[in-house]
């Protein structure tokens, strides 16, 4: 397959940013609270497919402008459309939309890039999908997680909610946000291991990039083949699992940065990882 750059990369329904080898993703209607629109939704689908094979993008921030990170799907642009499509009994329509937001997380837990989440403030429905589906979160004081599916009618069966949910914060604490649709505070979602870790709201997106800036200056490759691990083996045993990362492993250690960290380690120096 060929690398691709996606340094450059002309964001259309959110901010793109890249410095160094850390991107940051911005969603960018503060009036709002940042709330995803079909076309946003199909755009980060779509970004974090490519991310697959980027080149120079080794890890990911996302978060949202202003003071807070994003209150879900946008009533008017896409709440109001899918009522129309039940009234109009078009079945097709609705499962289209319900299967492109799942393709948003499939894509993201499949880009190989450690994603870290930049939380703060309202932090809901679609939006706390993101958040989850990220492999790292950092929130503030004031950050309000909520998995609102069930306010409108709906189960918190939503965008992978009842597989992924449970395996961060546990299975009855994820079955009370998911069928009463209540906020968890930040206090909370540290405590329960939602929240890598709270910190001051004008630190929140700078210790997301530090952290981030760390990561892409590791082996990136063998942290592709962490996540791909942590993801698959959900469904494996525990035999399966450690076969599973003994050939990963073998793999890892055919790289160059494998040598690279030996060799640094005999001169007694700090390691330079190129990610191949």
């Amino acid at each position: 397959m060929q690398r691709i750059e996606l340094a450059n990369y002309k964001a259309t329904h959110f901010k793109w940013e890249f410095s160094g080898k850390v991107a940051t993703i911005t969603l960018n209607r503060p009036e709002r609270k940042n709330p995803l629109t079909f076309e946003s939704y199909a755009e980060l689908r779509d970004l974090f497919g490519q991310l697959r094979h980027a080149s120079d993008v080794k890890t990911v921030v996302v978060t949202g402008a202003g003071d807070n990170f994003c209150s879900g799907g946008d009533v008017h642009e896409i709440i109001g459309p899918l009522v129309r499509m039940q009234e109009a009994d078009d079945m097709q329509g609705l499962l289209d939309f319900t299967r492109m937001t799942g393709d948003l997380v499939k894509a993201m837990r499949h880009c190989p890039q450690p994603i870290i989440a930049a939380v703060d403030g309202i932090c809901a429905g679609a939006g706390a999908i993101v958040a989850m589906a990220s492999d790292m979160r950092i929130g503030t004081p004031r950050a309000k997680t909520a998995f609102l599916f069930v306010r409108v009618g709906l189960a918190g069966a939503d965008m992978g909610a009842c597989a992924i949910l449970p395996r961060i914060i546990g299975h009855g604490r994820a079955s009370e946000l998911l069928f009463t649709g209540r906020s968890m505070s930040a206090e909370e979602g540290e405590r329960w291991g939602f929240f890598n870790r709270i910190v001051a709201p004008e630190d929140v997106l700078s210790q997301a990039q530090a952290l981030a800036a760390e990561l892409a200056d590791g082996p990136t490759f063998a942290h592709g083949i962490t996540k791909t691990c942590l993801h698959q083996e959900w469904a494996m045993d525990v035999d399966s699992a450690i076969e599973a990362e003994a050939q990963a492993q073998a793999i890892c250690m055919q790289t160059r940065d494998y040598g690279r960290a030996y060799r640094a380690f005999v001169a007694k120096q700090k390691p330079v990882f190129e990610g191949d």
